[in-house]
C-alpha cells in the first residue's frame, strides 16, 4: 500500500512539474520573442516607451507597449507577475528528485562501478551540488569578471561559467551512475534558473516599483540586470530539457565519453536557441556550431556501439543454451521485470517489460543486448549484482541467434 501511494504521489508531482515547466518555458520564449519583435512606436506615446508590438490570437488583436520605467500616474490597478511558474517548477522538481532519485539512491544515484558511494553520501553530494551551483553562479556574476555594460554578460564571465558547467559534468560522471549524472546536471542548472528569478529578477522589479510609488528616480540598471539574468535562464532552458529527456536514451549516457556527449548536446541546444532568437540576423556561426556539436554527439554514441570485435568474440564463444541465459535473467532481471516484481520499488514491471515467458524474452533479445550487455545500463545501478561473466553469457546467447532450446 505504501509503495502504491508513493507511486500516486510521484505521478501527481510529475504532472505538476511538467505543467509548471511548460508554463515557465513558454513565458520565457514568449517574452524573449516579444522583446525581439518590438518596433518603434507608430505614434507619440507618453512615458518611457521601449517599443510596441501588435499580435493576433484567439479571435482578437493585442496591442503590447513596453515601458522601461513607470511614473506614479501610470501605475496600473492590476500588475501581472510571472514568478509562480518558476517557483512551482523548482519546488515540484525538488520533490520529484527526492521521491525518485534520493529515495531510491541505492538504485538510481549509486553505481559501485563508478564510485564506492553509500546512498546517504550520494544524497548529500546531490543536495550540496544544488546549493553550490547557485553559490558559484552568484559569485561569478558578482565578480570582477562581470565587467560588461550594465545588463550585459561579459565574455570572460560567460566563458568561465561555461567551463565550470563542463567541469561539473565531468565530475558528476565520476561520482554518480551515468543516468543520474545527466539528470543532476540538469537539476543544478534548473536550480540556478529558479534562484535567478528569486534573487535577481523579482527583487529588481520590486525595487523599481517601490521607487516609482515613492516618487524617487528609478534605477534603470536594475531592469537591465534583471533582463541579463532572465536571458541566462532563457538560454539554459534547452540544456535543462536535454538533460532531463536524456534519461530515456541510454545510448547518450552509457559510453566512456558520456560527459562529452552531454557537453556537445548542451552546445547544440544553446546554438539552436541562439538561432531561434537571431533569425534574420547573422546566425550562421551558431547554426554551424550546433550542427557540428550534434554530429559529434551522434558519432560518439554510434561509432563504436556495438563494438564489432566484442560482438564477434561473443559470436565465437562456446554455444550458450537458453536455460543458461534464462537463469541469468531470473537472478538479475526478474526482480523488476516480472508480472509481480519482488523489488519493492516497482509495484509493476518498469515500462511494462516482463521477462518471464521464453517467447517474450526472445522477442526482447535485441533490447536486452543493448541495455544489459553493450551499454550496461541495466540493472539500474547494478542493484542485483550482475557480473561481467553473466553479461557475456546473455550476449553470447543473443548474438548466437537467441535460440530457445530445440528451436532455431
Amino acid at each position: 500500500m505504501a509503495t502504491l501511494l508513493l507511486d500516486w504521489l510521484h505521478l501527481l508531482i510529475r504532472i505538476a512539474h511538467v505543467v509548471a515547466a511548460i508554463l515557465w518555458i513558454g513565458d520565457s520564449f514568449l517574452f524573449m520573442w516579444m522583446d525581439r519583435s518590438l518596433v518603434p512606436p507608430s505614434r507619440p506615446r507618453p512615458g518611457d516607451v521601449a517599443g510596441e508590438l501588435w499580435m493576433v490570437h484567439s479571435g482578437g488583436f493585442y496591442e503590447v507597449v513596453k515601458r522601461r520605467t513607470l511614473v506614479p500616474a501610470e501605475m496600473p490597478a492590476a500588475l501581472h507577475w510571472f514568478k509562480w511558474e518558476a517557483y512551482s517548477t523548482g519546488i515540484s522538481g525538488f520533490f520529484l528528485l527526492g521521491i525518485v532519485y534520493f529515495a531510491g539512491a541505492g538504485m538510481f544515484l549509486v553505481d559501485p562501478a563508478v564510485a564506492p558511494l553509500s546512498a546517504p553520501a550520494a544524497i548529500a553530494i546531490g543536495v550540496a551540488l544544488l546549493i553550490a551551483g547557485v553559490a558559484v553562479y552568484e559569485a561569478l556574476w558578482r565578480s570582477p569578471l562581470q565587467r560588461g555594460a550594465a545588463g550585459t554578460s561579459a565574455p570572460a564571465a560567460s566563458i568561465v561559467g561555461s567551463l565550470l558547467i563542463v567541469a561539473t559534468i565531468v565530475g558528476l560522471t565520476r561520482l554518480f551512475a551515468a543516468r543520474a549524472a545527466f539528470l543532476m546536471a540538469g537539476a543544478m542548472l534548473g536550480t540556478i534558473m529558479v534562484a535567478n528569478v528569486a534573487n535577481h529578477i523579482i527583487p529588481a522589479q520590486r525595487m523599481m516599483l517601490a521607487a516609482t510609488r515613492e516618487g524617487r528616480p528609478v534605477d534603470v540598471t536594475l531592469g537591465l540586470r534583471a533582463k541579463m539574468h532572465s536571458t541566462h535562464n532563457h538560454y539554459l532552458t534547452f540544456p535543462v530539457l536535454v538533460a532531463m529527456v536524456s534519461n530515456h536514451f541510454p545510448l547518450l549516457y552509457a559510453g566512456r565519453f558520456a560527459w562529452l556527449v552531454l557537453t556537445l548536446l548542451f552546445v547544440f541546444a544553446v546554438a539552436v536557441k541562439y538561432a531561434m532568437n537571431a533569425r534574420a540576423r547573422s546566425n550562421r556561426w551558431a547554426v554551424a556550431a550546433g550542427i557540428a556539436a550534434l554530429i559529434g554527439a551522434v558519432t560518439l554514441t554510434t561509432g563504436g556501439t556495438p563494438d564489432a570485435a566484442a560482438i564477434a568474440a561473443l559470436r565465437g564463444a562456446p554455444p550458450v543454451p537458453f536455460a543458461e541465459a534464462r537463469a541469468v535473467i531470473e537472478r538479475r532481471c526478474q526482480t523488476c521485470h516480472a508480472t509481480r516484481p519482488s523489488n519493492p520499488s516497482f509495484p509493476a514491471p518498469p515500462n511494462g517489460v516482463v521477462l518471464e515467458d521464453p517467447a517474450r524474452i526472445r522477442a526482447l533479445a535485441p533490447r536486452i543486448l543493448e541495455r544489459a550487455v553493450i551499454t550496461k545500463t541495466m540493472p539500474l545501478g547494478n542493484i542485483t549484482g550482475i557480473t561481467d561473466a553473466e553479461r557475456r553469457t546473455l550476449g553470447a546467447w543473443i548474438v548466437q541467434g537467441a535460440r530457445l532450446d530445440g528451436t532455431r
